[in-house]
């Protein structure tokens, strides 16, 4: 059973920073693409960060965090991270990580394309 537990959600001043940790489990550490969405109240869930196939990392950030967030992973230990930088009050949401085991040739921002969440962890930013 694939399972994700997501930390290092938590208040923060605009401006600061926050990493953000999912430890996998379940499945082999070679497989699926991961990758990072949250999800503001009442709105809808958007991609922020991806990985595509383990044999080509190149990852993919949403317009709003290029520059800000990054995305990166130990595949030995399945845990992926999102170090959030520059944290604006409009990234106040709750954060999830995902992964996907089919069409996974590319890195992809599309929640529907994803079939394991975590929980999610709540991160808050104040202006």
């Amino acid at each position: 059973q694939v399972q994700f537990l997501e930390s290092g959600g938590g208040s923060v001043q605009a401006g600061g920073s926050l990493r953000l940790t999912c430890v996998g489990s379940g499945y082999t550490r070679r497989e699926g693409c991961v990758a990072w969405f949250r999800q503001p109240a009442g709105k809808a869930r958007e991609g922020v960060a991806a990985f595509g196939p383990p044999d080509d990392m190149t990852p993919d950030y949403a317009d709003s965090v290029k520059g800000r967030f990054t995305i990166s992973q130990d595949s030995a230990k399945k845990t992926v991270y999102l170090q959030m930088n520059s944290l604006k009050p409009e990234d106040t949401a709750m954060y999830y990580c995902a992964i996907r085991f089919s069409g996974c040739y590319s890195a992809s921002l599309t929640p529907a394309r994803y079939t394991h969440w975590g929980q999610g962890t709540h991160v808050t930013v104040s202006s």
